[in-house]
């Protein structure tokens, strides 16, 4: 794994999952146009506007027997050759040429994903109970396109911090 990957799937819905793979999308500061949310508390706004996760762990957790594919846990971006522990609360992450995010949180399962898992257990993606195995939710740091096989790629904080206004160069 390592801090380069790519933009395996780019899922979208009307409002609840499984969300529904789309060839690009623009990302705004309130998420995927054409994504919506049907509980606001406890989904989507600025600091939960993009939902992240692995294709790895997808294909791991399917391997065990749950019915898991790209969108169905309610993930925005399905990244793959990403090494999925360096993103963590704090990180900076390039989608495309010009799309920045900063990872805010990890994810708390949601009862309304529980048919993906054998026997309803959400906890299985609960970075309390399974360290490592959570989707992340970010905030967009810099709007633009994202198109599936875009490239993705884990940003130096530092440089980030210390120059915000030509991160998108950077991103491509």
């Amino acid at each position: 794994m390592s801090l380069v990957g790519r933009i395996a799937q780019i899922s979208i819905s009307g409002g609840g999952v499984p969300k529904l793979r789309v060839e690009e999308a623009r990302v705004t500061v309130t998420g995927l146009e054409g994504d919506a949310h049907r509980n606001l508390a406890h989904h989507g706004g600025p600091d939960r506007a993009v939902c992240l996760y692995s294709s790895e762990a997808i294909h791991e957790l399917a391997a065990e027997g749950h019915a898991v594919q790209p969108g169905t846990l309610g993930e925005n971006v399905t990244v793959e050759k990403i090494d999925w522990a360096t993103l963590t609360p704090g990180t900076y992450v390039a989608l495309g040429n010009s799309v920045v995010l900063q990872v805010t949180r990890y994810t708390t399962p949601c009862f309304k994903i529980a048919a993906a898992f054998r026997h309803g257990d959400v906890s299985r993606v609960s970075q309390k109970r399974r360290p490592g195995w959570s989707r992340v939710y970010a905030r967009v740091v810099v709007e633009g396109r994202i198109r599936s096989g875009d490239v993705v790629r884990v940003l130096d904080e530092r440089a980030v911090a210390a120059q915000p206004e030509e991160v998108s160069d950077r991103a491509g």
